[in-house]
């Protein structure tokens, strides 16, 4: 089992510490797709998965999900969350069983979502205290001093419903000064390109690098030569690795990204379960 860098007591006390001012954002890894992100005092949390639900779903099956990578946080234990995003409807991204205890700790927090999932959205829930707000690729929340849209997202195929509005889509949020893009599963998709360049210049992209395996019989993902490729196509400043190191039949190592990212001359940064990175205004 691969240990977090920081878990419990030690990971709460870090996010306590932080407490950098509107030119100054926070954010931690905690495992596969999920990233706490912290400005000017407010959290929000990108695709968390914060149990063992897929383990146990998957025990007795010819697809064991065996976990990697230690659990940092019980989700029970987060408090302050304002606005939670789940990218579709696979449990990885979308877990009631990390969303349920969350909104105990963290009751009203806002939850961003495709418009076609809403109703497993709302199953997974099981009546738990949780805005939910659905978003498309033309739809725009303003909050303050925050602003969260979507990115069309091909997972492996792009899926709409009868309206346009794709199952699987990408996040593109503003926060002060600071703009993210969090791409949810995706392969690669020149609408997403078009759309972070539209956005403006992106100061972290959060990307998946397990890579497109068939033999998994899985939906798969960008490789790392990819997602560097991504990144350095958006004109990302930084490029943070996720997605792997999280179930043992659907990883790789985040060897061939590194070595993309320095071909190309992509800043990176490859993280461990539960540390921080602190990113300030240019």
């Amino acid at each position: 089992m691969i240990a977090a860098l920081q878990k419990d007591d030690a990971l709460l006390a870090d996010l306590a510490s932080a407490k950098g001012g509107p030119e100054v954002l926070h954010a931690w890894w905690l495992g596969q797709s999920g990233f706490l992100v912290q400005w000017n005092g407010q959290r929000l949390l990108f695709d968390p998965y914060l149990s063992d639900s897929l383990t146990i779903k998957y025990a007795a099956t010819d697809k064991p999900h065996v976990r990697m990578t230690e659990r940092c946080i019980d989700p029970a234990r987060l408090t302050g969350i304002s606005r939670v995003t789940a990218s579709h409807v696979h449990t990885d991204h979308l877990d009631g069983d990390t969303l349920v205890p969350l909104a105990a700790a963290s009751p009203g927090y806002r939850l961003y979502h495709p418009h076609p999932i809403r109703g497993e959205v709302l199953k997974r829930l099981q009546g738990a205290p949780v805005q939910c707000c659905t978003l498309g690729e033309h739809d725009i929340y303003i909050e303050d001093d925050w602003r969260i849209e979507a990115t069309v997202a091909k997972h492996n195929e792009v899926v709409c419903d009868e309206h346009g509005n794709s199952a699987y889509i990408g996040f593109l949020v503003k926060c002060g000064p600071f703009r993210l893009f969090h791409s949810g599963d995706t392969l690669w998709h020149d609408d997403i390109v078009s759309k972070c360049r539209a956005f403006g210049p992106i100061d972290i992209a959060f990307l998946p690098i397990n890579g497109n395996k068939p033999e998994r019989r899985v939906a798969g993902n960008l490789n790392g030569t990819e997602a560097a490729a991504l990144a350095k196509a958006i004109g990302a400043r930084l490029v943070i690795p996720c997605h792997y190191d999280m179930f043992e039949f659907n990883t790789e190592t985040p060897d061939e990204f590194a070595t993309a990212c320095e071909r190309l001359q992509q800043p990176h940064r490859v993280m461990r379960s539960g540390e921080r990175i602190d990113v300030s205004v240019v």
